[in-house]
């Protein structure tokens, strides 16, 4: 009874239900919800994975008054560009747990009240219509997306939130950005026959959390931009991040090996380079052999790293089709990409956090 008196006195200190407040207006979400909010919203937080990365996409990161824990974690390693280009969020505000684990109390004691909480993957962590209610604060549901069949729906979030926070001119030029860019890896492959592919296998894939050599992606964006032969998508297709087993790789031996370098936080002694290293199993592959394996930047880290995946498929292109991107510095780049996406050019500095293996064959004796 006394939790609720207090739920209930801070929403009348701070003003409740502050959407209703003055004039407003009316979005639809995710959900297909219509949810009243402010006619001007110049204060949000972002919940769940990726959230705050498509508002700093959105150029509207200032909107930010708090933000959940894995913005105030720092530790050696961290692949995500938008953070690195905006060390303000390590120094705001706590409202909730990642992955979308919001705490109504939290969020009521902020000093400075957010008009607008905007919410991705909304079955993760506090439902969001009880969030609402316990806040008073209107929340508004987008859902990720992908840079593959829920393409649409990564370009629709950037349009409800860029509705939401004002910034729909940005958010139509993000959208063609990557349109653009994927558009024109297409291009530099196009035609080429299929002896001219060599066959391909991405590894370490983090899924919440770093994971060993046979985690990999049978849609890994940038193989599916380029039209390569992903040996984990021949046959029956699982979407996202699969396992396979090891004596399945080996069978494969293919042509070339990717190591995504997420996998590096498993330590020394652990991880897709460790195995590469030692396992004999491994040391049996070709590429192995002939020193064929190079390194990626993290593919997902807190959700999908968007611009990275671009960044890792010049990357990819270089490798496999050097003749078709004589002109392409991969590092140039990528701080070409997250120069627009986040505001700054931070390639350099997460390649310097994973031991400076991105974009380069891996050391592996």
């Amino acid at each position: 009874m006394i939790r609720c008196l207090f739920l209930l006195c801070s929403v009348v200190l701070l003003g409740a239900f502050p959407a209703l407040a003055g004039e407003t207006r009316m979005v639809t979400d995710a959900l297909g919800r219509q949810v009243t909010i402010p006619a001007k919203v110049e204060r949000v937080i972002c919940s769940g994975s990726g959230c705050l990365r498509l508002l700093t996409y959105l150029q509207a990161q200032n909107l930010a008054v708090a933000v959940d824990d894995i913005e105030g974690k720092r530790n050696q390693f961290d692949a995500r560009p938008y953070a690195i280009a905006n060390p303000g969020f390590h120094d705001l505000p706590v409202f909730g747990q990642f992955r979308g684990e919001d705490n109504p109390e939290r969020i009521l004691s902020l000093a400075v009240q957010p008009q607008v909480i905007l919410k991705v993957n909304p079955e993760m962590g506090t439902n969001p219509v009880d969030l609402e209610r316990k806040t008073g604060i209107p929340v508004v549901v987008l859902r990720y997306g992908d840079l593959g069949r829920k393409r649409p729906e990564f370009y629709a979030a950037l349009r409800l939130m860029a509705q939401v926070t004002d910034r729909t001119d940005r958010a139509e030029a993000v959208i063609h950005f990557f349109d653009a860019r994927i558009e024109e890896l297409g291009r530099r492959v196009a035609g080429l026959p299929d002896s001219a592919k060599s066959r391909v296998y991405v590894g370490g894939v983090a899924y919440k959390g770093p994971q060993g050599f046979h985690s990999t992606e049978p849609g890994y964006p940038p193989f599916l931009f380029l039209n390569a032969r992903n040996v984990a998508a021949e046959g029956a297709v699982t979407p996202g991040q699969t396992v396979v087993a090891k004596e399945k790789i080996v069978e494969w031996n293919p042509d070339a090996l990717f190591l995504d370098l997420a996998t590096l936080q498993l330590g020394e002694g652990a991880g897709g380079l460790h195995e590469l290293k030692t396992d004999p199993a491994y040391q049996t592959l070709d590429a192995v052999k002939r020193g064929r394996v190079y390194g990626l930047l993290p593919y997902n880290w807190y959700s999908q790293n968007y611009g990275s995946i671009l960044a890792d498929a010049y990357y990819v292109g270089k490798v496999l089709q050097p003749e078709r991107f004589q002109d392409v510095d991969p590092a140039t780049e990528a701080d070409a990409i997250y120069s627009f996406l986040v505001g700054k050019p931070v390639f350099e500095e997460m390649n310097r956090r994973f031991g400076g293996m991105a974009f380069k064959p891996v050391p592996l004796r």
